[in-house]
């Protein structure tokens, strides 16, 4: 299973920072980058639950291929967790709902280094935002 696009470049860029406020800032650029959510999706339902800052995620279900596949929209009304969206983003969006519910994002975080500098309520969070992806993806695979 090869990973997007846009998540490799990510991947790639972090590689080249060795400085932990290095990676932090580039984390920081593309949560910057996100499109903003129209307030109408900021709900309860798309809220993430188990995050400390409010975080919301949208998925879409598109049936017109063998498979469903699945986007994700989302935001984050902190910094650094807008970033961490962002990269969620990257790696689940535009994938088939069966790839995107064995793909874990917490081991990819340890691999670049990521999760050991996130604290224990990002790093809850994170894995909020992951079982919440996931679970909807493997409802419908």
């Amino acid at each position: 299973m090869t990973e997007p696009k846009a998540f490799q470049d990510i991947a790639e860029n972090l590689s080249f920072l060795d400085d932990w406020e290095d990676r932090l800032n580039y984390v920081i650029e593309l949560g910057q980058a996100l499109p903003s959510m129209p307030e109408d999706d900021k709900t309860d339902d798309n809220k993430v639950k188990g995050c400390v800052s409010n975080v919301w995620l949208v998925s879409k279900t598109d049936r017109s291929g063998p498979t469903p596949s699945m986007s994700f929209r989302g935001q984050s009304d902190a910094i650094i967790t807008k970033g961490l969206v962002a990269i969620l983003l990257a790696l689940y969006s535009d994938r088939p709902a069966a790839e995107i519910a064995e793909t874990d994002a917490i081991e990819w975080f340890k691999k670049v280094g990521l999760s050991e500098h996130l604290g224990m309520q990002r790093s809850n969070g994170l894995v909020a935002m992951v079982n919440r992806i996931r679970t909807e993806a493997k409802a419908l695979s």
